[in-house]
């Protein structure tokens, strides 16, 4: 099976939303890997001084908030689909905003983390 419909978030992965939930910068900086990356928006953020950085100001210091909506284990690559909210400027933004998180993990740590506004395919 390449990808199924999961319940159940892998730890690392339940632990950064609830650290991202309790705007905790220390929790959710410590669940990623030291070199890791994060692509949001467009924009790489990479090692984990930047990270601390970013989530200190766009998630923690925006209290953004998920509700996760759906998750897929796509050959262990983990996709969260989660509405966010919080105190970013949301012009030009749907009432719900539904983002997709593509997780990968290795040893426990989240190695790369990308968040993306998506649109339905036609295809």
């Amino acid at each position: 099976m390449t990808s199924q419909l999961i319940t159940a978030l892998p730890p690392v992965v339940a632990e950064h939303i609830a650290a991202v939930n309790a705007f905790d910068n220390d929790r959710i900086v410590a669940t990623f890997a030291p070199d890791a990356y994060v692509n949001d928006d467009r924009r790489e953020i990479w090692g984990i001084e930047a990270i601390r950085k970013f989530m200190a100001k766009e998630i923690v210091g925006d209290h953004v908030t998920m509700d996760v909506q759906e998750v897929i284990d796509h050959y262990g690559d983990i996709i969260v689909r989660a509405k966010y909210d919080g105190d970013y400027d949301k012009t030009n933004l749907p009432d719900e905003l539904i983002l997709t998180n593509y997780f990968s993990l290795r040893a426990g740590k989240i190695v790369s983390l990308t968040i993306i506004f998506t649109q339905p395919s036609p295809y």
